[in-house]
């Protein structure tokens, strides 16, 4: 069938044709953003889930409704590499200038400003041509100590005053929250208290791998009081079956119900790879409706299309002990294993594989559902190793 009129459109991020069974996320989050900016107490959000359930096009969406509610927003991604002043320094600024526009002159808005420049001079924050770009005088004894937590929760309260005065709302809106360090998250958390201890209407919302749950409890005690951490899984069938079918409706085609049992089955309802397989059986077929001949053919070439880009992509990132390690967790298959059982797969203690797990916890490769349980990030990942294990299980290390 015409590829040009192929309704799916699989990659990170990628807005699906048909949001299907997020619903209750959707409305939570309107729900948070209708309360803050008019002045009511609410928690802020963290969505967890693993890779592929569609956290980043959640969270692209709800900054959409943050804005049709009238807020400003900031959406940002964390990484390994940048620190968390620097990625939010830029945005700030920019929300700033645009606070200060207008016939009237808002000291709060003034104000903040200075201590946006406190803020940027106390942590030596160089982005570009911030530390130029603001031809005014910092604020001193604000935001100026050069600590990260103190520093920042002056930052957010200047600005949700600024604000306020001029009778709009902030949302700052992160992905791959994980990625931060224990510090950067603690000071975001505790500048969310003090901004909601002062009803300000600026708003935190964020996504994460699951390990950030923990990392945020270890961080700060109170942060189940300050969030929301609603869990994104898979889709259940019948809202999978949505995801494919209503999509190709609109274009005049159907999927038989074996072949809708079938992507199903073998995508186990995770978001990103029923775009895959959706995407891989429309330019496949040559007529509707798609059967399970199609599905079949469409599942060698997702895995092939996966296999050199969705997981090869991560496993490239990989040091050769990681490799082994995921190696030795994948020949158990998907469910969560003891630690101790992979370190003795693989003939080691558990102490002397502590600092390899530790570091692919932090690549966001694998996680704890529970203490000394170990478990990948990436659905499906354990069956792409098993595929490297058939053809080059000798040479894994080394790929």
């Amino acid at each position: 069938m015409d590829p040009l009129r192929n309704p799916f459109s699989p990659g990170a991020g990628t807005p699906p044709p048909a949001l299907a069974g997020r619903s209750h996320i959707l409305h939570q989050a309107l729900t948070a953003l209708a309360r803050i900016k008019r002045g009511k107490s609410e928690k802020s959000i963290f969505l967890i889930g693993l890779r592929g359930v569609g956290k980043t096009v959640l969270l692209s969406k709800i900054s959409e409704l943050a804005e049709e509610e009238g807020y400003k927003t900031v959406m940002i991604e964390a990484h390994e590499n940048k620190s968390l002043p620097a990625l939010l320094v830029p945005p700030l600024r920019q929300i700033l200038l645009s606070l200060d526009t207008g016939a009237m002159v808002s000291e709060k808005v003034k104000r903040g400003l200075r201590v946006f420049k406190s803020f940027v001079t106390g942590l030596k924050i160089k982005v570009g041509e911030v530390e130029l770009g603001l031809g005014i005088d910092p604020e001193k004894g604000s935001a100026d100590s050069g600590d990260l937590e103190s520093d920042l929760g002056q930052l957010c309260i200047a600005i949700g005053e600024a604000a306020k005065d001029r009778k709009t709302a902030i949302a700052i809106i992160i992905d791959e929250l994980q990625y931060l360090t224990e510090e950067e998250l603690s000071s975001l958390i505790m500048a969310m208290h003090k901004v909601s201890q002062k009803s300000l209407p600026l708003i935190l919302l964020g996504a994460g791998l699951p390990q950030l749950v923990g990392k945020a409890g270890r961080s700060k005690s109170y942060a189940e009081r300050l969030f929301d951490f609603p869990v994104l899984g898979p889709l259940g069938i019948s809202d999978s079956q949505k995801a494919l079918q209503e999509p190709v409706q609109t274009e005049g085609v159907i999927f038989t119900e074996e072949a809708l049992g079938e992507m199903v089955r073998i995508t186990q309802g995770y978001p990103y790879f029923l775009q895959e397989w959706g995407y891989q059986a429309w330019n496949i077929a040559e007529k509707s409706p798609i059967g399970i001949g199609v599905v079949h053919r469409a599942t060698e070439q997702s895995l092939a299309r996966l296999d050199n880009s969705f997981f090869k992509v991560r496993f490239d990132r990989l040091t050769p002990s990681e490799k082994e390690y995921l190696l030795a967790l994948a020949e158990f298959g998907a469910a969560p294993q003891r630690s101790g059982d992979i370190a003795k797969k693989l003939g080691k203690k558990v102490q002397e594989m502590a600092p390899i797990r530790g570091s692919l916890i932090k690549k966001g490769m694998i996680y704890s559902p529970a203490h000394g349980d170990t478990a990948f990030t990436v659905p499906l990942f354990e069956e792409f190793m098993q595929r490297i294990m058939r053809t080059d299980r000798e040479n894994i290390s080394k790929i």
